[in-house]
């Protein structure tokens, strides 16, 4: 992947970065992979529920097989193509059966690639397959939570988890965030690394292209009233005079993460590289 730098020949195009989608093959998605749904604006009943939210452009909805559920036939990427509901590239896969997919595009790959799901398949790009079957120090992504559900972890542009090893019934993976977690032998994960890894280094550039996004402006609770935010009021520029705190006076920074948590267990290292201490 690459990156296009904009001329400044307007205002908004100065110090534009954007990711080069030359190498996409296709417009429009397959229909009969799409999906209408109601996008949400942050309101209910014409109250605010979720701020800085509402005004984007309209959308279809790619579906994406996560779960890669065609399994032991091998398939054909055909298309590499853009999806507005994530920052990764999609693929359109042709199986021998005649059945259609789209997959999350694994990096370096090009159509007409081959890929197939199955118990033992070699270790190949774009392949899926148990954490019990991939080689120690593999890169992979999009792994299954649970056993026969679905893709749920990793799946950004340009990340990538790390298989360390066994333990038992469980496999030990690093994610991207550092941490290290343990996952049933029996999950299905996809060799290689996300698609598009320069999504990362993208400039938007101007208000308007986050607008298109469906963000609206945040103002900052220090120029706000003290009845519309705890650090509102006071005399001109002044100083906040407490710890800093959200909109409804919670404790920015305070860890939300209940103690008795039942997916604690399954964590090794949390994402500092401390040990994590399981309550």
């Amino acid at each position: 992947m690459a990156l296009k730098v904009l001329k400044p020949t307007t205002p908004g195009q100065r110090g534009t970065v954007l990711v080069d989608r030359s190498v996409l093959t296709v417009d429009k998605p397959l229909k009969s992979l799409t999906v209408t749904i109601k996008g949400s604006t942050g309101r209910s009943g014409g109250k605010v529920t979720t701020r800085h939210k509402g005004g984007r452009l309209i959308r279809k909805y790619r579906i994406v097989d996560f779960k890669r559920s065609v399994r032991n036939i091998y398939g054909t990427i055909t298309t590499i193509e853009y999806d507005p509901f994530r920052n990764a590239f999609i693929s359109l896969v042709v199986y021998d059966n005649g059945q259609k997919r789209y997959i999350i595009t694994p990096h370096n790959v090009n159509i007409g690639h081959r890929i197939i799901t199955a118990e033992n398949v070699s270790p190949d790009i774009g392949n899926s397959m148990p954490l019990k079957n991939i080689p120690v120090g593999q890169q992979i992504f999009n792994i299954e939570l649970t056993p026969n559900s679905k893709g749920t972890i990793v799946r950004s542009a340009g990340t990538s988890a790390v298989l360390l090893g066994f333990d038992g019934d469980y496999a030990q993976v690093r994610l991207p965030s550092k941490e290290v977690r343990l996952f049933k032998k029996d999950c299905y994960a996809t060799i290689g690394v996300v698609s598009n890894p320069d999504a990362k280094n993208e400039v938007l550039g101007k208000a308007g292209r986050n607008r298109w996004r469906g963000v609206r402006p945040t103002v900052r609770g220090m120029v706000m009233p003290p009845n519309a935010h705890p650090h509102g009021g006071g005399e001109a520029k002044g100083v906040i005079g407490h710890i800093p705190r959200d909109p409804w006076g919670n404790i920015r920074g305070k860890l939300t993460r209940r103690k008795r948590n039942r997916f604690s267990k399954f964590i090794i290292t949390n994402r500092k590289g401390r040990k994590h201490i399981k309550k």
